[in-house]
């Protein structure tokens, strides 16, 4: 007897809309981060009346402080989807990462997830009917509605037992 497995469903993914507002939520909470270490550096350094640090930390050129603001992206990307499955928007948006099946991805699918997002352009692959960038792709992820999901997940499970039973 052939068991049927879960998977995931057009139905089941995030809106173009939601989409585009964890990506707005999540870099708001990058600019926070990045701007409060920033602070926090400059901050311990005068309290430790250590001025060369403080003046190093105030005159970073832009291209500094952006590869700065790249390992703070990377790393809240990276750490918030492997430890929850979501970053703070999608907590937000209810919205979550998984793979087909409907499970949490493995941190080797998630690290390529996180690098395919610093491709240039990667942001216009949004731009169709069902919006699965290439960070999704590549790492053969999803996005989706997580309630949607978990009433589905519950659905299949039921109507499993009934068969199997």
């Amino acid at each position: 007897m052939k068991t049927e497995e879960f998977t995931i469903t057009e139905e089941l993914y995030a809106s173009q809309f939601q989409r585009f507002l964890n990506l707005c939520i999540d870099l708001m909470f990058i600019y926070i981060i990045v701007l409060s270490l920033g602070t926090t550096v400059i901050l311990v350094a005068l309290s430790a009346n250590n001025f060369e640090l403080s003046n190093w930390t105030e005159n970073l050129s832009r291209s500094e402080i952006g590869f700065y603001s790249v390992i703070v992206a990377f790393l809240y990307y990276y750490l918030t989807e492997a430890y929850f499955s979501r970053t703070f928007a999608k907590l937000i948006t209810h919205t979550i990462v998984v793979n087909i099946d409907g499970t949490k991805p493995s941190v080797k699918r998630l690290f390529i997830r996180t690098c395919c997002r610093f491709i240039p352009f990667e942001v216009f692959t949004f731009l169709k009917e069902f919006p699965r960038g290439w960070h999704d792709t590549l790492s053969e992820t999803y996005v989706v509605k997580k309630r949607k999901l978990t009433k589905k997940r519950k659905h299949f499970n039921a109507t499993v037992d009934v068969v199997n039973a």
